[in-house]
């Protein structure tokens, strides 16, 4: 049999339930023998010195049958073991999916190690092992080990390597995803490089990164259901977040003129391929600034992000499609994109009825008392679909737009844009309202509109019109999915791209 690493398992078929549990306790039998040897099956202390990335990559290209003199100490995880009489052989992985084989022989080790590497390993066991680097007769990278020890005994089984996991099993068992798929693992990666380049880019802007809290008295800083719960403490309500927008401006008021944050957002709405009850957000403030520098900030932000985790502008998702994120990104008038594709002239003037007929002429169900909404669910109808490049949406309605600066040219318009990428929006962007008058104006149609049972709409925040009414500067402000990002850079669903995603 070939000392090449190969994979640990051929069967074509997943154990059984009654399999797998008989598997488990022939390795809790084995955990217990081994506390009565007096042997911890989860050693702590081991004097580890090398990993297995680094073994491999100090001596990539060696001769067969050569032996460095070079000693390492290193850890990983069974996935392969082959148990014939006085040599085994085993490939250990790292976190990072490299493999390393490892040989236990019995004139290095003697009869009772070697006795003990065979009774008591197992698939899946992380072993800590202390040798000398060779290669094989066939050229193999490997340890002559000559100390060995069980770091972790694992009582499951691993699936079966070779076989693709369910996409329920993945996203309930991450850590089973991670050990088994370089896409997952890469996924990971990917995501902690494209966090790091925010931080870099927003760095290279003078921009402070600060928290937020996300309980909240009051929801707001968008229009969604907030998830609800009670603090026993003080004996009130309080709300998870839906946006950090509130307090972030609040900095801004207080003199932060260039604030972001990453963190967590929850809104108590509908699951699928781009949405998801808890998710990562970007938000960011910039005093004297508006949303066509927050357009180039944001352009800036994704490119370097990309080049970080791709080293290029032009991204390779999963399935192989490339998509190019470089250059200039088109920027498109929501009314004038929309009077083009209907073929008839759409403005902030355009009376409900016509929207409503417009709406009936192409099957759409459109139940809501703002002319906004309308425009906005005939858009997505008539140009989204087209989108193929990365494009900035600007000026939308003012109705639906509660947070955002009129426009300061365009009648019953506001300085908005959505910014869509891969035919969903990856990210928004606002000349922000800092006016408190008018500010409140808007607070109170909405909550007229959560009166009438709109769950989504805001409520008159007082303590933030108190801020507000201390003065605010003219201010851009951004939001973007950090799991849309990732999405954009991997062509992967929202699910993939979150560690551990919310599951019934």
């Amino acid at each position: 049999m070939s000392e090449n690493i190969v994979e640990p398992d051929t069967a074509d078929t997943e154990p059984t339930v009654e399999e797998i549990a008989e598997q488990k306790q022939v390795r809790l039998d084995k955990r217990q023998r081994l506390l009565d040897a007096g042997i911890d099956p989860y050693a702590v202390g081991l004097a580890v010195t090398d990993t297995i990335p680094d073994v491999r990559s100090r001596f990539p290209d060696l001769e067969p049958d050569t032996a460095t003199g070079e000693r390492v100490a290193l850890a990983g995880r069974i996935v392969f073991s082959r148990n014939t009489g006085k040599l085994c052989f085993a490939t250990l992985q790292a976190g990072d999916g490299s493999r390393l084989q490892v040989m236990v022989s019995l004139a290095e080790v003697g009869d009772e190690s070697l006795e003990r590497w065979k009774d008591f390993t197992d698939l899946g066991d992380h072993v800590f092992v202390e040798g000398e680097v060779i290669t094989s007769r066939r050229g193999e990278l490997s340890i002559m080990v000559s100390n060995w020890a069980i770091a972790a005994k694992a009582i499951l089984p691993l699936p079966t390597l070779h076989k693709e996991l369910s996409e329920e099993t993945r996203v309930r068992q991450r850590y089973l995803d991670l050990i088994v798929r370089e896409q997952a693992r890469q996924t990971v990666r990917a995501r902690a490089v494209a966090v790091a380049s925010l931080r870099s880019t927003f760095a290279s802007h003078g921009y402070l990164e600060v928290e937020t809290p996300m309980l909240q008295t009051m929801h707001g800083g968008a229009s969604a259901r907030p998830f609800v719960t009670h603090s026993n403490a003080f004996d009130t309500e309080l709300y998870l977040r839906i946006a950090p927008e509130l307090f972030l401006k609040r900095a801004v008021v207080g003199g932060i003129e260039r604030v972001f944050e990453i963190n967590r957002n929850f809104r108590n709405e509908g699951a699928d391929s781009t949405h998801s009850p808890e998710f990562a957000m970007l938000e960011a403030y910039q005093a004297y600034g508006d949303y066509h520098q927050m357009a180039d900030l944001t352009q800036e932000m994704i490119q370097n992000a990309a080049v970080a985790v791709s080293g290029s502008h032009v991204v390779t998702w999963a399935d192989g499609t490339e998509y190019d994120l470089g250059g200039e990104w088109d920027r498109l008038s929501m009314y004038d994109s929309l009077s083009a594709a209907a073929g008839v002239e759409i403005t902030p003037q355009t009376p409900m009825a016509e929207l409503k007929k417009l709406a009936d002429a192409v099957e759409i169900e459109i139940d809501h008392p703002l002319p906004g909404k309308y425009v906005e669910e005939l858009w997505e109808h008539f140009v989204k679909g087209g989108l193929v490049r990365p494009t900035f949406v600007m000026d939308f309605p003012v109705d639906t737009s509660p947070l955002v600066r009129e426009h300061r040219s365009r009648p019953g318009m506001v300085e908005k844009w959505d910014l869509y990428v891969r035919g969903f929006e990856l990210a928004t962007a606002y000349s922000e309202l800092v006016d408190p008058v008018i500010q409140r104006e808007r607070f109170v149609a909405q909550a007229a509109l959560a009166a009438g049972g709109d769950p989504e709409a805001m409520r008159l925040d007082e303590a933030f019109l108190t801020a507000l009414e201390h003065g605010m500067p003219p201010s851009g402000g951004m939001g973007m999915g950090i799991d849309r990002l990732l999405m954009a850079l991997t062509g992967l669903g929202i699910r993939e791209t979150i560690l551990f995603p919310l599951v019934k």
